[in-house]
């Protein structure tokens, strides 16, 4: 949308949309306006250990809308404390994954580390085992340089750090290394039990603990863990485990720990060493924040600290979002893979054909609040459509095809048709689409013993063809079984644009292809992937997926289609939107069905 500009000769200058307002929003605006830090500074901090889905995108547009709003930084940074569940893969796939999703919207806001050089923290004077939040990110110009390969922070990065950190707090007696069993651990913190070993030296602990670093022990055999209160109301309080013993390769620090701190712990001090101010979490994190304040509360660190802000995850119609669950689908190859199109994951909608664009527009604006709840999918649907509407290349495909012969239409005539490529973008311009006397047309568009008010090709009925002729059924052609196997049928030769009759009015219109320069294609036709908008409501969510969420046929396309790239998104005309999938190559197209022109889901539901 641009604004008229009263000077005359001068550009239009477009005006941006309003940004979504919400509490979150809120705190950081007043925040702003009371110089409360130097600039804003948030974080998207995911695991490793598994594939981004819909609900981080809502948390990745928030994270980088916010630094976009107020002028700072978002950071990027791996939270990879768990060797045994965390992989490069993973690591690698949310990186794709965040930048395609914020791409130039965010770019200058993305705070990131250059590749292989280790952010370095500077002590605090006279108190060494304590750190300042050193700057970090990159400028504008190291971005453009070529030879400059930007990656993303890692809680690997601080580990040195945090391991003082951890002996910072046994020094002051706030931790104690404990050497009871896991189980036995569960069992006196939901007591609210103090362990037998709580009270040992700070001498002891810290012999005990540098012994845990140098491999001395067994895995499972002694933790480290924060003197809190034993029998706090908040579990979390309860003398909770910060750093536990795994002999395991770290995929960014190798072999060089054989400890490593647990979420909790190094979470709250990653955020410090990086200076974060507002360190932005899901809802469930709401009674880890007492403990987040404590640690670094503890440890008397240098203000100002970072604070931690609770927000609803997005939970949305007809998925799972439980990483659990969804490796459950993977591992048991019921979908393809974590990039299937039917999975929630952000690679698979990615690979579906959804734009960024259309993922961000829901992400972003989806609403910020404290309540969880389950969104209604056609709510992404709607901004899906709304964005490919005004995209899409139109085009003539038919997915299930009966041949149809204009009998009185010359043989071996080409007629080049006009066509138009998007209604909605006029500079999108047209294109030419051949027509001859062989053609196809969809099954569906055919009907021996009609409904009422079926609108479509029937015998005797007639039908005008997108951009071409009226043309009537004369003859139906079977095969010894019965098939239908092929129409006959005559042109109003007449009734082409700009001919006789060309205003003769007909009720119904249908899509076609030229039989002689139809391009094969496999087009998958993707489905939500559960038949209920809360499959996992009643424990056993597998009952519910949904036996038609994928359909593989074979189709005629238009010509034009041999052209067909992955960057571009087209309409078949009467449809559905497509995108080319990951699996096309020369001479063997495939087209994956981004989503129905209509919400055909909420016609059912009206049906009952």
């Amino acid at each position: 949308m641009a604004l008229p500009n009263p000077q005359p000769n001068a550009p239009v200058v477009p005006v941006a949309p309003p940004a979504p307002s919400d509490f979150i929003r809120d705190i950081v605006a007043a925040h702003v306006s009371e110089h409360k830090y130097p600039r804003v500074h948030t974080r998207f901090p995911p695991e490793p250990n598994g594939y981004l889905h819909i609900g981080h995108a809502k948390s990745i547009c928030l994270n980088f809308g916010i630094a976009r709003e107020f002028g700072g930084v978002c950071n990027l940074r791996m939270d990879d404390t768990n060797p045994t569940k965390e992989d490069i893969e993973y690591v690698e796939s949310i990186q794709a994954d965040v930048n395609w999703l914020i791409g130039a919207w965010a770019e200058d806001r993305l705070g990131l580390k250059q590749h292989g050089k280790e952010p370095e923290a500077k002590s605090v004077e006279g108190k060494a085992d304590f750190f300042m939040p050193p700057v970090f990110g990159t400028s504008e110009a190291e971005r453009k340089h070529s030879d400059v390969k930007l990656e993303p922070f890692y809680a690997s990065d601080y580990f040195d750090q945090i391991y003082e950190f951890a002996v910072a707090l046994i020094k002051k007696g706030k931790a104690f290394v404990c050497d009871m069993t896991p189980d036995q651990t569960d069992e006196f913190r939901r007591l609210g039990k103090a362990s037998p070993f709580r009270d040992r030296s700070v001498e002891e602990n810290l012999d005990l603990f540098t012994r845990m670093k140098n491999g001395e022990f067994p895995d499972g055999t002694r933790v480290l863990r924060a003197k809190i209160i034993v029998d706090a109301p908040n579990i979390w309080l309860r003398d909770p485990l910060i750093y536990r013993i795994k002999h395991a390769e770290h995929h960014q620090t190798g072999a060089k720990w054989c400890i490593y701190p647990m979420y909790d712990f190094a979470h709250c001090l990653s955020d410090y060493i990086e200076g974060i101010t507002h360190s932005i979490c899901t809802l469930e994190f709401e009674v880890h924040r007492p403990l987040y304040d404590w640690i670094l509360e503890s440890l008397e660190l240098a203000r100002p600290l970072p604070h931690q802000y609770e927000f609803a995850r997005l939970s949305l119609g007809y998925t799972v979002m439980s990483k659990r669950k969804l490796m459950q689908l993977v591992d048991e190859n019921l979908v393809s893979g974590w990039n299937d199109p039917r999975m929630p994951t952000i690679s698979g909608i990615r690979r579906r054909g959804v734009t960024a664009e259309a993922l961000r527009n829901f992400a972003y604006n989806i609403g910020i609040t404290k309540y969880n709840g389950v969104t209604d999918v056609s709510v992404l649907e709607h901004a899906i459509r709304e964005d490919l509407n005004k995209r899409a290349q139109r085009r003539l495909a038919v997915l299930r095809p009966i041949k149809v012969v204009l009998t009185n239409y010359p043989e071996g005539q080409v007629e080049e048709l006009n066509a138009i490529n998007n209604p909605e973008n006029p500079i999108s311009g047209g294109r030419k689409i051949p027509f001859t006397r062989e053609i196809y047309i969809e099954r569906d568009d055919f009907q021996e013993v009609p409904p009422p008010k079926f609108f479509r090709l029937k015998p005797g009925g007639e039908v005008r063809l997108k951009y071409a002729y009226i043309i009537k059924c004369e003859e139906v052609i079977k095969d010894a079984a019965g098939n239908i196997t092929e129409l006959r049928c005559t042109a109003d030769l007449d009734s082409k644009s700009g001919g006789a009759t060309a205003g003769r009015k007909i009720k119904g219109t249908i899509h076609w292809v030229s039989a002689a320069h139809a391009v094969d294609a496999e087009v998958r036709l993707y489905d939500r992937l559960f038949t209920v908008a809360e499959p996992d409501a009643e424990g056993d969510f597998k009952r519910h997926l949904n036996p038609h969420s994928l359909e593989v046929i074979s189709a005629k396309c238009e010509p034009s289609l041999k052209e067909a790239s992955a960057d571009e998104r087209y309409q078949f005309e009467r449809l559905a939107y497509f995108t080319l999938d990951y699996d096309a190559k020369p001479g063997h197209l495939v087209f994956n069905r981004t989503i129905t022109l209509k919400d055909a889901w909420a016609k059912e539901a009206q049906k009952g």
